[in-house]
């Protein structure tokens, strides 16, 4: 391996919908959640063929107080305003970069704007198009599940030993909860890096929020066998593991996902073998294990890019990430002869992500240059400081 009429009257039930579903149906918000819903003011119709032309405007007429950040996974039509493209982290420094910037876009989710409102100044304001665009990996681990699981972890006599490290996909909370607790962050590019760190300080990890990156950068990059791993379920008592479990593993896996590179699975893999002979399979390390083991090489979004870049003409690659970027690198690479595919059958969009669409970039552009300052995302003071401190931390690794 290289690297889903009756007969009877109905009676009407008074059945009142859970916080949740109230906040699925956009009826509610959780200011602790990644799931924002309130979008103030009137959004320009998706029909309006004036939409290009109005970004556009807004955009010049704010000249340098703004600049436009542009994650990957973002639809073309978003991405033709974007300054800087990129991955989360690495746009977050990007926006640090740029202090003569008075207004930070972040074309992407709610964790990544947060991100960047620690990193940047105080005079710099962080803006997301749509405050509904959050993350549902970064959902599954709320701040009052993880000190629930540290209770955990010391009643069971190891929080002394235990090294939290947190993915970039994960709240401002979960960050701050890891720079409390002599953690740090990591990205997919430099994981194996920090547990090496992690475990230079202690002898077990606790990695949030999506199991597969740190159970893949364990086994598949530093040895560890499965058995090394556990998997806490925030959702069962003490995580659904014993005392002795916890004292015997060394990787503690947090239960959570994402829901797009979760999809791949193994039989995507053979299935797109046998219908595309010599085909490179190349996956994303939050896809699951054995959807990892079975691929040819394993990386990044940045390491995919830098991947199709350097391939020869004429080759053929399936790959395993969300469909924005799998797509357009296709368009990009097709003169080349490079033939580029999504891994499965099924298309997936990262459904949150593609909340973020030219109606709500317009609205936030014209909001922003006739002085109306929308959807800013602010991180507190003390969450910003330790959140700061364990980003910090990842900047420091060799």
């Amino acid at each position: 391996m290289r690297d889903v009429t009756t007969a009877h009257p109905v009676q009407e039930l008074d059945v009142q919908p859970s916080p949740l579903a109230l906040l699925l149906l956009g009826r509610d918000a959780d200011p602790r959640s990644e799931r924002g819903v309130e979008c103030p003011g009137d959004l320009p119709s998706p029909s309006d063929p004036d939409l290009v032309e109005r970004a556009r405007a807004a955009k010049e007429k704010l000249g340098e107080k703004v600049f436009v950040l542009g994650h990957h996974y973002q639809r073309d039509e978003v991405i033709q305003f974007a300054d800087v493209t990129g991955d989360s982290f690495k746009l977050a420094r990007d926006a640090a970069a740029r202090p003569e910037a008075e207004y930070i876009v972040f074309c992407g989710v709610h964790f990544m704007a947060e991100s960047a409102d620690i990193l940047t100044t105080d005079d710099q304001k962080v803006v997301l198009p749509d405050l509904a665009a959050g993350c549902s990996m970064a959902d599954m681990a709320t701040a009052e599940q993880v000190a629930e699981c540290w209770d955990v972890l010391t009643e069971a006599g190891v929080a002394e030993q235990v090294v939290p490290v947190s993915y970039m996909n994960s709240s401002a909370d979960i960050k701050a909860f890891t720079g409390r607790h002599g953690g740090t962050i990591c990205t997919s590019s430099n994981a194996k890096r920090a547990l090496e760190w992690a475990f230079e300080q202690g002898e077990k990890v606790l990695f949030l929020p999506d199991q597969h990156l740190g159970r893949n950068t364990a086994v598949r990059d530093m040895g560890m066998t499965l058995e090394d791993c556990v998997l806490y379920n925030p959702h069962k008592p003490n995580g659904g593991l014993t005392a002795q479990q916890l004292r015997d593993a060394k990787m503690i896996l947090w239960r959570g996902h994402c829901s797009v590179h979760g999809r791949f699975s193994v039989e995507s893999v053979n299935d797109v073998r046998a219908r595309i002979p010599g085909v490179n399979v190349l996956v994303h390390p939050e896809c699951k294990h054995e959807v990892v083991a079975a691929a040819d090489y394993v990386g990044s979004t940045e390491y995919i890019i830098q991947a199709l870049e350097a391939a020869p003409a004429g080759s053929k690659w399936a790959i395993g990430t969300e469909l924005n970027l799998v797509r357009r690198l296709a368009n990009r690479f097709a003169a080349e002869d490079k033939e580029i595919v999504f891994l499965d059958k099924t298309v997936c969009f990262c459904s949150t992500m593609n909340r973020i669409d030219l109606p709500h970039l317009v609205w936030t552009l014209e909001s922003l240059a006739e002085g109306n300052l929308v959807n800013r995302i602010e991180v507190d003071p003390e969450t910003e400081k330790y959140a700061k401190l364990a980003l910090e931390r990842m900047l420091a690794l060799p």
